[in-house]
C-alpha cells in the first residue's frame, strides 16, 4: 500500500483501526508532502511515521514550487482547473505528482535514512548505507523487509516542477593558488548519461590549500563521471589578475558511494 500524503485532520493521533497504518498491508510506504500543523499552517497531511518506510521529500512540509504567486500558479501549464486546485492544495497534491514521476525514473527519488531533515541537509546522512536507499514512489517495495526498525524516516529533495527527481552528490574542492581572494567557486559534472548545470560550492573568501565541501541535488543522474568543470570568479575587475585553480576535486555519488 502506498499512502500519498494521508490525511491529517480527524486522523492524526487516532487509533490504528481508523487511519492508514503499517498493519494494513504486508508493506506500507508513505509519502508526506503537507505535514505542517493544520493550525495555523493548513497542513492536510499526517506528520508521524505510520508505514514500514516513510518518505519526507523536502522535509515533508513545504514543497518547492508551491510558493509561486497565485496568478502564475493558476494559469500554469496544466490549465486553469488544475492550476486553481494546485494553488489551494499544492503541497498536498505533490505526493501523487512525485509518485507518477517515479514510475518513469526507476533510479530516482532516493530516500536517505536520517533522524531529521536538518541533518540530511547538512550531509550527515550521506551517502546511502551499504544496502542502498529506497526509491520513493512506485519502486519503494524493492525495499520490503530490508529495514528491521519499527519506523524508518527517509529524506530527499525534489525539483520545483516536472521533472521532479534530483540526484545527490558530495563535491569536495581543494584550491590552489598564490593568495586568497574573494569570490565564488562553481562546479559542473559531466558523465556517461549526461551533464549537470553549474552548482555553487562556496562563496566568500577563497583560500589556496583550503578544502570546500557542498552537497548538491543535481537535475540529472550523470552515471559514470567523465569530466568536471571548475569555475571561479571574483565578481569584479582586479588589476592584480589573481589566479586560482583546483588542486583536487572529489565527487561522491550518494547512491553507490
Amino acid at each position: 500500500l502506498s499512502g500519498l500524503d494521508p490525511a491529517q485532520p480527524y486522523f492524526q493521533g487516532t487509533p490504528t483501526e481508523v487511519r492508514l497504518d503499517k498493519s494494513d498491508a504486508d508493506f506500507v510506504d508513505v509519502i508526506h508532502t503537507d505535514s505542517a500543523p493544520t493550525i495555523p499552517n493548513l497542513g492536510f497531511g499526517i506528520s508521524p511515521a505510520i508505514g514500514h518506510i516513510d518518505f519526507y521529500p523536502n522535509g515533508g512540509e513545504e514543497m518547492p514550487g508551491c510558493a509561486k504567486n497565485p496568478i502564475s500558479q493558476i494559469v500554469d501549464l496544466d490549465g486553469i482547473w488544475e492550476g486553481t486546485r494546485d494553488f489551494v492544495a499544492c503541497n498536498h497534491l505533490r505526493s501523487y505528482k512525485y509518485y507518477s514521476d517515479s514510475i518513469i525514473y526507476p533510479d530516482g527519488f532516493l530516500g536517505y535514512p536520517c533522524a531529521s531533515y536538518d541533518l540530511f541537509q547538512s550531509g550527515k546522512c550521506f551517502p546511502c548505507p551499504e544496502e542502498g536507499c529506497p526509491n520513493m514512489g512506485h519502486y519503494a517495495d524493492k525495499f520490503k523487509d530490508k529495514f528491521k526498525n519499527d519506523f524508518v524516516k527517509l529524506y530527499l529533495n525534489t525539483g520545483e516542477n516536472k521533472d521532479f527527481p534530483l540526484w545527490r552528490y558530495k563535491i569536495t574542492v581543494t584550491l590552489s593558488g598564490k593568495k586568497k581572494v574573494k569570490g565564488y567557486v562553481n562546479v559542473a559534472l559531466y558523465g556517461s548519461d549526461g551533464n549537470t548545470k553549474q552548482y555553487q560550492i562556496t562563496k566568500g573568501t577563497l583560500k589556496p590549500d583550503n578544502t570546500y565541501t557542498a552537497y548538491i541535488d543535481a537535475e540529472i543522474n550523470v552515471g559514470e563521471v567523465t569530466k568536471v568543470k571548475f569555475l571561479w570568479n571574483n565578481n569584479w575587475i582586479n588589476p592584480t589578475l589573481p589566479k586560482l585553480g583546483a588542486a583536487t576535486i572529489t565527487v561522491e555519488a550518494g547512491e553507490n558511494r
